[in-house]
């Protein structure tokens, strides 16, 4: 009867789901939540962020940030040319951006810090861009309703034969071994998926390539000490570096030709 439920939470499970490709070629696990619901789940956060946190009013810091914006997104593929890209600057010191599903982006200005010219933050948004139509946000939800699943189905097994005490233990030990053995190390590939789609979009319109490995360069810098990598949901800096700088050279072409075509953003 055990073995049975579980073959039944696993079969639903799968079924549930579908295999696709990422723009770089991965295989991917996605299902369980359609685009309309993401686009409400992005359209939510991106309002509750906007209520708690102060926006900033600077006029030329808003358009900067959507000037750059407007230029990445015009290069993407047809289905987003619909989405209507909202953004907003908050007044935090901390470096850092996202974008949502639904079309929402969000710059801290702490990112001004670090992203020092047009380019550089063209770095930073594509590259959040980039985890948006990677559909990253829902092979997260994906993932983690798979562990959470799996997670019930040994802890009620766990419980059926030695007890509730040992169902705890289960998922409190299952969900530790989860964060850092399955959903962490998908999240740092989806990192280094966003940085190789970012850094392409951003010399398709027109922002020169090379400086994400000086924006990089500037946030390490920046940082300081950080966590061990494999505890990180971030790749380490001095990877990301080379592999920003081994990427750079096949994408001035792509750069160069954007260029050509009229597309130089002046941004500020």
């Amino acid at each position: 009867m055990k073995q049975l439920l579980l073959a039944l939470v696993i079969t639903t499970l799968v079924s549930a789901c579908a295999t696709t490709t990422s723009p770089t070629g991965r295989r991917q696990m996605i299902g369980g939540v359609s685009q309309a619901q993401l686009d409400q789940l992005g359209a939510q956060a991106f309002a509750e962020t906007k209520q708690k946190e102060k926006i900033s009013t600077d006029g030329r810091q808003n358009g900067y940030v959507q000037c750059v914006v407007n230029a990445l997104v015009a290069q993407l593929p047809p289905q987003y040319h619909s989405v209507r890209w909202e953004t907003a600057v908050f007044v935090d010191k901390e470096p850092n951006a996202f974008a949502l599903p639904g079309g929402k982006v969000g710059v801290n200005t702490g990112i001004f810090t670090v992203a020092r010219n047009q380019d550089q933050l063209a770095a930073v948004i594509g590259h959040e861009i980039g985890h948006v139509i990677a559909r990253h946000h829902e092979e997260r939800i994906t993932r983690q309703m798979g562990a959470q699943t799996g997670l019930a189905v040994l802890g009620a097994l766990a419980g059926a034969a030695y007890g509730e005490g040992a169902a705890s233990t289960v998922n409190q030990l299952g969900g530790m071994g989860a964060q850092t053995a399955f959903l962490l190390p998908g999240s740092r590939t989806q990192e280094s998926e966003a940085d190789v789609i970012g850094q392409r979009l951003m010399a398709q319109a027109g922002f020169n390539p090379a400086q994400a490995v000086d924006l990089w360069q500037n946030m390490m810098a920046a940082s300081g000490g950080r966590s061990p990598q494999w505890l990180s949901t971030h790749p380490d800096p001095a990877n990301r570096i080379q592999e920003l700088r081994r990427d750079s050279p096949a994408l001035m072409p792509v750069y160069q030709q954007a260029q050509a075509a009229g597309l130089r953003p002046k941004c500020g």
